[in-house]
């Protein structure tokens, strides 16, 4: 779960730090006042889209860092250790944005590409806003949430590798050949380039080899001329060298310390080196008398080394990657001399991956099928505790027109509404009233997040639009699910903020110059102080702040974190 966040130079935030807790979490504050910016930040901290009007005014750059606690998240830690990015279950992000519009991201202080904060904060933090609802009119959202909350990930993992099994083959099998004259002429083409290449008979190792033997007959001269001085510097017969003033003293060393114990340790380690020295020289000479210089072979190298760099060119790659071009014309060469054998197992190849693609495909339509019917269920008895009694919520599974392949399978997924009592469903796009749509959008949302294991989940005002008892039923749902995993709620409903954990007050200090944000966790006083303030506005009565009070104390007292809705008694 989310533990920190710090922010410094974002908008009109100077610097904020806060703490966060388990459970629900609201912050509540003045319109204004920069409710969201915490959201914001998170956002991207998370790998978000930035660019430098983020940054304060008068500022070089802003900063944003969050820590995570991630111990009871395995997917988590196996992703930072995979990523070798890993520290013990901590989990530290860090954003910064420079007013030229640079950006860098890091995860446990490695820098990393922003991709890698975005496949990561996709585990860490589900964020819902105010205008979710819009997206939730897209029937790829649709399909999303649905197979979300029915936990289909695994086989559409494997319908989308027979999709791409089967398009890869299809595509294969679709190419060819205008006419006869066009295969000759590919043909002529192959097996020159073909025969070039194979008549070099190379491997990536022998390039490597021949650049290094290149490189060893060009400064042949200078490779023999140091290793000749190197051995007069160290075994000079003639004149002071380093081994004979090594042995000289070792032995007057070797004579003294019978004297004195002290040069023991030293007189041991020179002795160490001139064996090693004594190696070394060795090991130096005899490299000397390997160093042949033959100008002929230097001469046939830089030739060979010529034909390769050509070839390179030509075919629009590395010396080094020639081997694999050679193979790949072989292949070409080959699928298109046995271009019948080819198709016919082509063919046969294509079947049996359409086959497997359809057995898959009508398991996860089942499994859809089977979800929609939970989830219709769900959705449509929120519905009921959120003013819309007698409105149903379902699901509509159709086979896609034409049964067109894709990755996410043959079926076409709509939410289908009736606000209502006695009207008909309809598909969620033509639903009239917004506020319905709103209400609908967050049940949804709800009951969904509630189906994920994503350890922190964000709802930004997606409760606006509604008040009263059915605020109160939307505060008792985000409680609930706030037992389960850490919530954080950005409000302007009192009934919602009474019912949270954890309450943080966000207010704005405007200067004479400068204006800026401050966030803080506020006590059991400043709480009724707060909720006052949302439910009496500018005046605040003290029939206002005991009305808060006893709000805030029903709100924190033990209570059934969900709505039931009675069953009607049958008649008869």
């Amino acid at each position: 779960m989310l533990t920190h966040i710090h922010v410094r130079n974002l908008a009109i935030v100077d610097e904020i730090e806060v703490e966060l807790s388990a459970g629900m979490t609201t912050l509540t504050g003045e319109t204004g006042a920069g409710k969201s910016i915490l959201v914001d930040a998170l956002g991207l901290v998370l790998g978000d889209r930035a660019d430098s009007s983020v940054v304060r005014h008068g500022c070089e750059r802003a900063e944003i860092s969050a820590a995570f606690h991630i111990q009871q998240h395995p997917a988590i830690c196996c992703w930072l250790t995979e990523q070798e990015l890993d520290r013990d279950g901590e989990c530290q992000l860090r954003r910064i944005i420079n007013r030229e519009g640079r950006t860098r991201g890091y995860i446990n202080g490695q820098a990393v590409p922003m991709q890698s904060l975005r496949e990561l904060g996709e585990q860490l933090v589900d964020i819902h806003g105010q205008h979710e609802h819009q997206s939730l009119l897209r029937s790829g959202v649709q399909r999303q949430l649905l197979d979300s909350f029915g936990a289909h990930q695994a086989l559409l993992e494997q319908l989308a590798a027979l999709y791409n099994d089967w398009k890869t083959v299809n595509t294969e099998l679709q190419g060819g050949f205008e006419n006869d004259a066009e295969r000759d002429a590919r043909l002529d083409l192959l097996r020159y380039q073909h025969q070039e290449l194979e008549s070099l008979e190379l491997g990536s190792a022998d390039i490597k080899h021949i650049d290094e033997e290149h490189a060893r007959q060009a400064n042949a001269g200078r490779l023999l001329e140091s290793s000749r001085q190197g051995l007069e510097h160290l075994d000079a017969d003639d004149a002071p060298s380093a081994s004979s003033l090594l042995n000289q003293t070792l032995e007057e060393l070797g004579e003294l310390a019978a004297v004195d114990s002290g040069l023991e340790a030293t007189v041991q380690l020179l002795g160490e080196a001139a064996v090693l020295l004594s190696e070394s020289i060795d090991s130096l000479r005899q490299y000397a008398e390997r160093i042949d210089i033959d100008p002929q072979r230097l001469q046939w190298l830089e030739q060979r080394i010529g034909i390769l760099h050509d070839l390179a060119r030509k075919h629009r790659c590395n010396p080094e990657d020639l081997p694999a071009v050679a193979a790949n014309i072989r292949k070409e060469l080959d699928n298109i001399e046995h271009a019948d054998e080819h198709r016919e197992a082509l063919q046969a190849r294509l079947a049996t991956l359409q086959q497997d693609y359809l057995d898959s495909a009508r398991q996860l339509t089942a499994k859809r099928t089977r979800t929609a019917k939970n989830f219709s269920r769900k959705i449509s008895d929120a519905m009921q505790t959120l003013g819309m009694a007698g409105g149903v919520f379902s699901v509509r599974i159709k086979p896609r027109a034409g049964k067109v392949f894709s990755p996410q399978g043959t079926d076409d997924i709509e939410f289908m509404v009736s606000a209502n009592s006695g009207q008909p469903l309809q598909p969620m796009s033509k639903v009239a009233s917004g506020g319905e749509l709103s209400r609908i959008s967050l049940s949804i949302q709800v009951i969904s997040a509630g189906s994920d294991t994503i350890p922190t989940l964000i709802f930004d005002e997606v409760d606006s639009g509604i008040g009263g008892g059915v605020a109160e039923i939307v505060g008792q749902q985000l409680r609930a699910l706030g037992t389960e995993r850490q919530v954080l709620c950005v409000t302007h409903l009192p009934q919602v903020a009474a019912l949270a954990h954890q309450q943080l007050q966000v207010s704005k200090l405007s200067g004479k110059d400068t204006t800026r944000t401050r966030i803080r966790t506020m006590n059991e006083e400043e709480r009724i102080d707060e909720l006052a303030r949302m439910l009496g506005g500018v005046r605040i009565t003290r029939q206002t702040r005991e009305h808060a009070r006893e709000m805030l104390l029903q709100g924190q007292a033990p209570m059934a974190t969900a709505v039931k809705r009675k069953k009607p008694k049958r008649a008869g």
